[in-house]
């Protein structure tokens, strides 16, 4: 087994005016794709391409930095295209609004910590908002390609 790279769930035109077409290509087709390519190297000869993608990133630091840098790429953008919706945006509703809400005091401040959060990393990095291992949503920022899931 080999990691793939996904195919998008629109097309690459969908998000326009937000993403155009071009950036769409080249950021899933190219980008992405060189993730996938140099992970699927790194794991090349050894049992490692036989793990979920999820299983690996927990246990990255195992492996060096060529499979954190190429396996949290692959993982992160491979999630940031599910979470892309040409019907999406907004203000969240639903159990999300009432679990932020309830988490961050309002929608607002979660906003406003988590738009804090991604305006104080420099350089390379993401944003999340995820579970923690108290089972509480949390924010943290991360460089380059690493992700909270990673150990």
């Amino acid at each position: 087994m080999s990691f793939t790279l996904p195919s998008l769930p629109y097309a690459h035109d969908a998000l326009t005016p937000h993403i155009d077409a071009m950036i769409m290509e080249i950021h899933h087709g190219k980008h992405h794709q060189t993730y996938v390519n140099n992970l699927n190297k790194a794991v090349a000869g050894t049992t490692l391409g036989e793990s979920a993608l999820e299983d690996l990133i927990r246990d990255v630091s195992r492996y060096g930095e060529t499979i954190r840098e190429n396996g949290g790429g692959h993982y992160n953008h491979k999630l940031f295209w599910t979470i892309l919706s040409p019907q999406g945006g907004g203000i969240p509703t639903g159990p999300l609004a009432k679990a932020l809400s309830e988490r961050f005091g309002s929608i607002e401040k979660f906003m406003k910590e988590f738009s804090a959060a991604a305006a104080a990393r420099f350089g390379s990095g993401w944003d999340w908002l995820y579970v923690n291992d108290q089972n509480d949503l949390a924010i943290c920022s991360t460089p380059n390609q690493d992700n909270p899931l990673m150990d």
